[in-house]
């Protein structure tokens, strides 16, 4: 009887505190999450490519904005005049390599100027310098980032993904962040050395990179605008992690092709073989 009797005070108590809950007034918050706006990637279906010039506007915007606090040591100057990439030509490299700076211990002066088969150097000596420089927080490597980071999308998108071969989402990831520095809630208290992004829904230690003008693209074609400038890093960013993302695609193309003449060979065969047997 005792038990029986804790028991419904239990389940009293319980039901008292779910209704005492659902009665509380939450303060409703003025964050607005935002969905991710996919682009038309050059590079995205079965199908896409790396577009040649976007990749070189790219590596422009990262090396006169990004390359200032993100590393990128997972490639190599030389990667940049490779096949199926920004396709600088290799003068172009080694000129561009001799403009930068390499820690070399084993020399008597320490340094020397980088050759194309060096990495790309990182902003910072130090874990501790780069932290410092960037309000506690350290900047992350730009080599794998297209790779590391995605897009959270509603149902029946993400499902619909599985049958357009959509795997942009790391790009579409970093476009969004950086077209969205804006002005914080009224009701946010943005912390010092923090920056309210709209897309991330919270504060980065980062301001917005990228302004309208801030980098002179060759020609007239392009806009210098901070949505063209995230459009082109990005892509630059999805190279890096994916250089070889041309061949992959022909090379499954072609396997694609040979499986299609494999398959019409084998009925062929198999009629060739019955044709004589009644069934």
């Amino acid at each position: 009887m005792n038990r029986m009797s804790r028991f419904f005070k239990s389940v009293l108590l319980a039901v008292g505190f779910g209704i005492s809950s659902a009665m509380l007034v939450v303060p409703a918050s003025s964050v607005v999450i935002i969905d991710a706006e996919l682009q038309d990637w050059s590079f995205a279906g079965i199908f896409g490519r790396y577009d040649k010039n976007q990749l070189q506007r790219g590596f422009q915007v990262f090396q006169q904005s990004c390359a200032a606090c993100h590393g990128a040591k997972q490639i190599s100057f030389r990667n940049l005049s490779e096949e199926g990439g920004p396709s600088f030509s290799e003068s172009q490299v080694k000129a561009l390599a001799a403009e930068y700076i390499i820690i070399d211990a084993e020399l008597e002066d320490g340094e020397r100027a980088a050759t194309p088969a060096d990495r790309w150097p990182e902003p910072f000596p130090t874990l501790r310098d780069a932290r410092a420089a960037n309000s506690g927080a350290f900047p992350p490597d730009f080599s794998l980032l297209a790779k590391a980071r995605g897009i959270t999308q509603r149902f029946p998108a993400w499902a619909l993904n599985y049958f357009t071969a959509y795997q942009e989402g790391g790009t579409d990831y970093i476009y969004n962040l950086l077209v969205n520095f804006t002005d914080a809630p009224e009701d946010y208290d943005v912390p010092a050395g923090q920056y309210w992004n709209a897309y991330y829904g919270s504060t980065l230690a980062m301001a917005s990179p990228l302004f309208d003008g801030m980098i002179d693209y060759e020609g007239d074609e392009f806009p210098e605008t901070t949505e063209q400038y995230a459009l082109d890093v990005a892509a630059f960013m999805m190279w890096m992690a994916e250089p070889g993302l041309n061949s992959r695609k022909q090379m499954g193309f072609q396997v694609l092709i040979f499986l299609f003449v494999l398959a019409g060979m084998m009925v062929m065969v198999k009629r060739k073989i019955w044709s004589d047997v009644k069934h």
